[in-house]
């Protein structure tokens, strides 16, 4: 899909020019890919209302589900003044919202090294490249104890609903040592899920996942993978802010 080829073209040389001047000489262009990024946006929300209910009863729009290209610099060591990528984020509420959802990152190709044991241990945001993620990152903490409560009881239907997200792999690189006490009377074989942190679920994807004719068939196919996955996260979240 040269929609995707022309956005990830564009990112590479904003990577390697990123300042003012060259942006702004280069602003023309950026509009025009902006301008089909925001196309193919707009399709996978419309593929992904198709089988997610609850992301079709949002109406979301496509700024409900994109981010500037401007980095906020205030309070960061690095001072580039613009993102090297580029994203959707697909969920109930949209972006702004507490809930877990489906995301697609653009960036120029990056590398994965999984660790001795095939543990893939980098943070998504850190690995470069393309990926897409079922989930969210940044559970406030009561969140996270309402998805420690579903799990320490069902845990079983997480393990299933994970197991459905073919050649996805959970974030599980600021895992917890121990399983918090609280949690202790589960069974072992869910402990590594109460260990976490994150609860996403990770594919890396190459530029012909993302450049290809059927690029968004693709992507809305694997995130429909992970539809269970994230409705038991969403019902978690919703519980947590229930309780308020």
């Amino acid at each position: 899909m040269y929609i995707m080829k022309d956005v990830l073209e564009f990112l590479e040389q904003l990577s390697q020019n990123n300042n003012r001047e060259w942006f702004n000489a280069n602003k023309e262009k950026y509009l025009q890919v902006r301008e089909k990024f925001e196309v193919f946006a707009r399709q996978l929300i419309e593929k992904i209302s198709s089988w997610d209910e609850d992301v079709a009863a949002s109406q979301l729009g496509v700024k409900d589900c994109t981010y500037r290209i401007y980095r906020d610099t205030r309070f960061s060591k690095n001072k580039e003044p613009y993102k090297t990528h580029m994203g959707i984020f697909i969920c109930k509420g949209g972006k702004k919202s507490p809930n877990a959802g489906y995301y697609l990152h653009l960036e120029p190709p990056g590398e994965v090294i999984p660790d001795s044991m095939g543990v893939h241990t980098q943070t998504p945001l850190s690995m470069g490249g393309c990926f897409i993620i079922a989930g969210t990152y940044k559970y406030e903490s009561k969140v996270l104890r309402s998805i420690r409560d579903e799990i320490s009881v069902n845990g079983d239907s997480f393990l299933e609903a994970m197991q459905q997200a073919a050649d996805f792999y959970p974030e599980e690189s600021d895992m917890l040592k121990k399983v918090p006490p609280e949690f202790s009377f589960a069974p072992d074989k869910w402990h590594r899920l109460l260990r976490y942190r994150t609860f996403a679920l990770i594919k890396p994807v190459g530029p012909d996942y993302v450049c290809g004719e059927n690029a968004l068939d693709k992507i809305a196919g694997d995130f429909r993978n992970c539809r269970d996955y994230i409705k038991k996260l969403n019902m978690a979240i919703e519980y947590a802010y229930e309780e308020e």
